[in-house]
Formats: structure tokens, sequence, C-alpha cells
């Protein structure tokens, strides 16, 4: 993490091309769905035998209403029309409750699995390396997250316990039927005319709703990306273009709704008609038979009944597969998240990851070595810009508690040296290890021992300032963090009306950027890191508060080893050795007053600089 503690991903776990993150196969997806219910089998298997008593319950009114029709043609009594009108009351009224006591089982069902669902993504949210972060896009992340995890939920906890009803019904139904007359039984099977038009759907449907999720990232991600640098665009009189873009994306979203939405428009009406051609067909053939007088009228008013109710809940699972494409679409894009790359601290309970490694040894001691260091940001998206080179073999070895200090101009490389040093990233080719171990294949709780990045990027997050600075050291007392808000200057919240306790963010007290990037230095001290890397860590600091915070972490860090990435050269004086980048190779490296009297590139800086 930038302002805390960095994160990292094992070496080759960024996404291919860099681009979104995966989204879960069919097979994967239904898997994920099974674990889901057999976590809460319990419930599930109680929630099929009350619909299961449900659906026999009613069953009983049509039933019951043929035999008052026989009754009556038969010149039976008023008792056993009453009689007959007490239990069509009783089955009706069992019929509701059992119903009723369904859909409870099955929306705490919905809700107890959609806590795990919306927990285990967060889980493996936090768990992404943060290149992997960076290169797929806070939108997809965030879409994910919000829309797609919402689908999922009204799904679990609407569409299980109304389909389970619907299918339980529909069953029972068509089964009372059969039992009734086999021939109109036949005759009820034309319900199945639909199925033509629902395989059309579904063939179409997923892939749809895929598209239509993707089209939803990205329009957030622009969006976001939009409202984040508004400052920006104005400032470079980017609006029109922003807003081409905008319309652009909003377009393509328009275009993939529209899709499904034809999709559902061609599906509704063709099983619309699949439920009328039963009830006609038993009308007919029921008709011709009881003329003949094959069956009774009973019979025949039985079973039209019968299939007239059977359009409800063929309607609701009809209404639910609609939904349940989209909600499955949107569980393969929320399931996939757990295909992305992620630290080995990542919760394996829920799903244990399929390339899982052992833990690498640990570092034998703290040098660094950067040994014929390749790297490029795009690596294996098959764009040839993308595959360029941005470091050039790279040759560095940091000493234990060494000060070094990476200096050069703008795109030299600088900051992605220090993203490889932190182990963000892995290199292309060549090596980046601490202590004889690769960086980047280190667990995050043992990389946060060794190397912490504090980037010009700060994170100030909603909570206590205690919780704030806790992130970095859970066990942490009061005197403790009042002692590393001391030591790099945060004489302000010493100040605060509730001190450590003071709420930070919206409805508390906002800290400025000044503020907030000498809260992640706090965090930097209560890591107790033996390696920071300084990348313009103090850049939204005014200079003299800047030398102020420079100089206390100074003395806090003393014995550790620091690597500063600076534009301020009073960095580069005060340092042990300095490292001169120019583009993507190391020209320079030795201390401030052998590379000053060596009149190279370095010289050209600092005289720049220090005029």
């Amino acid at each position: 993490m930038t302002a805390t503690a960095t994160r990292p991903g094992r070496s080759g776990d960024a996404l291919p091309g860099g681009a979104a993150l995966p989204v879960a196969d069919p097979a994967t997806t239904r898997r994920a769905a099974l674990r889901l219910v057999r976590r809460d089998g319990r419930a599930v298997t109680l929630m099929l035998a009350l619909n299961a008593l449900a659906a026999g319950a009613g069953l009983a009114g049509p039933w019951l209403l043929g035999r008052i029709v026989d009754t009556v043609r038969s010149g039976g009594g008023v008792h056993t029309v009453d009689r007959l009108a007490l239990v069509i009351l009783a089955c009706g009224l069992a019929q509701l409750l059992l119903a009723r006591y369904a859909r409870y089982v099955g929306h705490r069902f919905g809700e107890r699995t959609v806590a795990r669902v919306r927990e285990q993504y967060v889980d493996r949210a936090l768990a992404l390396p943060a290149a992997v972060v960076e290169r797929a896009g806070t939108g997809d992340l965030t879409a994910r997250g919000t829309s797609d995890v919402t689908s999922v939920a009204r799904a679990l906890r609407d569409a299980v316990p109304e389909v389970c009803v619907a299918a339980a019904q529909a069953l029972f139904l068509l089964g009372a039927v059969v039992v009734l007359d086999p021939l109109l039984g036949l005759c009820g099977l034309g319900v199945f005319s639909g199925v033509f038009a629902v395989r059309w759907y579904l063939r179409r449907a997923h892939g749809a709703y895929l598209a239509e999720g993707a089209a939803t990232s990205a329009l957030a991600e622009l969006l976001a990306a939009t409202a984040a640098g508004a400052r920006t665009v104005e400032a470079l009189g980017l609006q029109e273009r922003r807003t081409a873009a905008s319309e652009q994306a909003v377009e393509h979203c328009r275009r993939t709704r529209t899709r499904t939405l034809f999709l559902r428009s061609v599906l509704l009406p063709a099983v619309d008609v699949a439920y009328v051609v039963p009830v006609v067909g038993v009308l007919l053939v029921g008709g011709a038979l009881h003329g003949h007088g094959g069956i009774s009228l009973g019979v025949v008013i039985t079973a039209a009944l019968y299939l007239r109710q059977l359009s409800d809940p063929l309607a609701t699972i009809l209404f639910w597969a609609e939904q349940l494409q989209s909600s499955g679409a949107a569980f393969a894009r929320v399931e996939g998240l757990g295909q992305a790359p992620r630290t080995r601290t990542a919760p394996e309970a829920l799903l244990p990851h399929p390339s899982a490694e052992p833990s690498p040894a640990l570092p034998a001691d703290d040098r660094i070595e950067v040994t014929a260091v390749h790297y490029a940001y795009g690596a294996g998206s098959g764009s040839p810009a993308a595959d360029r080179d941005v470091l050039h073999g790279v040759d560095l070895t940091v000493r234990p508690g060494e000060r070094l200090a990476v200096v050069g101009p703008s795109g030299a490389g600088k900051s992605t040296l220090g993203r490889l040093l932190a182990g963000i990233d892995a290199p292309r080719h060549g090596s980046v290890t601490v202590g004889g171990v690769p960086v980047a294949a280190l667990d995050p709780a043992a990389l946060r021992r060794q190397v912490v990045l504090v980037t010009q990027e700060h994170h100030v997050f909603l909570g206590t300032l205690r919780d704030n600075l806790q992130i970095a050291a859970p066990d942490a007392g009061d005197a403790t963090l009042r002692a590393a808000l001391a030591a790099v200057g945060a004489d302000w919240a010493a100040e605060l009306p509730a001190g450590l306790d003071t709420e930070l963010g919206a409805g508390g007290h906002r800290p400025d950027g000044s503020q907030s990037q000498q809260l992640a230095l706090a965090r930097v001290v209560l890591a107790d890191p033996h390696t920071v890397i300084l990348d313009e860590a103090t850049a939204l600091l005014d200079p003299r508060t800047a030398r102020h915070t420079e100089r206390a972490l100074a003395a806090v860090l003393t014995g550790r080893t620091v690597i500063a990435i600076a534009h301020r050269l009073h960095t580069a004086h005060d340092a042990d050795r300095v490292a001169v980048m120019e583009e993507g190779r190391l020209t320079e490296l030795g201390t401030h007053d052998d590379l000053v009297a060596a009149n190279g590139a370095y010289a050209a800086l600092w005289s720049s600089w220090h005029s």
C-alpha cells in the first residue's frame, strides 16, 4: 500500500495485458453456488420440505372444487358441500402458513448467504496485489463490489425461495393432472412449448449480460477517473474530450442494455402463449371425453383449474430465470475475483487458490540486491509500445543501514525502481532480492517487516485517528501512537478536540494534504520496517514543514535502510550515496561530493537546483 505498507503479489501475478479482472467460467460459478448452498444445507432442506408441503396443500382446492361440482350434479346435499368448502378453506390456510414460513426460512438463508458473499468479496479485494488493482482499474472493482454484489444478493434473498415455491407448485400441479387423467396430463405438457423460446434466450442471455456488466464497469471507471481529475481536466481544457468519451461509454452501455431488453421482449410473449395452450387443450379434449361419458365434468374443471394455476408458478420461474441470467453474470464477475492473483495471507478457507505455493525462505539479512533488472509495465499485452522496457539492465546494491538517494529527471524510472524494490512489481528479467530472497515473492506480513513504500499518495480512512494509525500496528498503545505522530512533526494532532478519538473524514476532522501525508508517515514509524522507500513522500508539505518532517524522520529511522526518491536534492546531499537514473538506466552511483566532483549528470542537476 502506498501510504502505509506495501502488499505486493508474487512474480507473474499481473493480469494478462494489464486488463480487467477475471470473470469466472460457468462451471466455476456453479461450484461456488453449490458451496454456498452446502454451507447452509439444513436451511435449504427445511425450505424445500416446507415448499413441498405448501404445494401439496394447494392441490386440495381445485380437486375439492371438482368434487363439489360432481356432488351438486349428482344431487348431493348442502352439508356435503359445506364440509368440502371448509376443507378447502383449511387447506388454503395451511398453504398460506406453510408458504409464508418457507419464505421466511428462504429469506434468512438468503441474507446469511449474501453476508458470506460480501465478506468473501471484501477479503479477496483486500488481498489483491496493488499492481493488479492498478492495472485493472478501480471502476471494475467498484462495480463488482456494488451493483454486481447487489444483484447476487437480490437473487439469493428473493429468487431462491420464490423459485423453490414455484417449482414445487408446478411439479405437483402437473402430477395432479396426470393422476386425474393421463390423456389430460398429455395436454398439460403443452406448457413445455415455451421451452424452445427459453432455450433460444438462454443461449444468448449469459453473454449479453456479461457484456452489459463489462460496459457498466467501463463507464464507472471513466466517470470515477474524470471526477477524481476534474481540476486537471478543467486546467488543461479537456472538458470536451472527456465529455465525448463519457458519451461514448454511455452509448455503449445503452446498447448492451438494449440487447438484453430485446432478448426479454422475444422471450416473454412466446412464453405467455405457452401458458394458454394446455388450458385450451384440456378444455377441448376434456369436453369431448365428457360428451362421450369418458370423464366427469368435475375432473375436467379440476384439470383446467390446475393448469390455469400452473401459469403463476411458471411465470415466477420464468421471471427469475431471466433475472438469474443477469445475477449469474454478476456472480461470475464477483466470483472471478477469486481467480485474480492475490497475496499469500488471503483467507484460503473460502476458496483455495489453485496456484498456491509454499512460503519462501525468510531473508538471511537486510541486504538488497538489484541484478540486471529489466521492466516493462505492459509486458505480455501484445502491444509493442507497452512491451517496451522502462528499466534497462539496472544493477544496484543497497547495504543495510545505508541512506540512498535516487535522483534523476522526470520519467527516468525512479518510481518504477522504487516499486520493484518494494515488491509491488516483479522484474521482467533479472532479480530484486532482500537477504537472497526475491522481494516480490515474500509473504506480505514478512515483506512489511522488511520494506515499506511511502509515495505521494495518501489515504485517510473513515474512523478515528487511532483507527487510522493502528492499521500499521494494531496492538500499539496511545503513548506509542502519540510518539509516532510527534516523530513526523504532526503537532496538529494534539489540538484535535477528542485527541486520538477524533473522527476523521466526513462529519469529523478533515485532514488537509500535508496532514494526511504526515499521518501516512506516522504509520511508517509504527510499522517499524528495516527498509523505508520514500517516493516523494513529503511532496505535499511546504518546504519548511517538509524539512522539519524529514529531520524528524531521520532521527526516528536511524539505523534503518532508507531509499529516498526525490527532486529536492538536499535529500541527496544528506545521503550516504546517490544513484542517478537517466532514461531507465543507472548512470552514476557515489557520494554527493564524488558525483559533484565528477562533473556529470548529477553535478548538472545539483548546479541547476542549488542555483
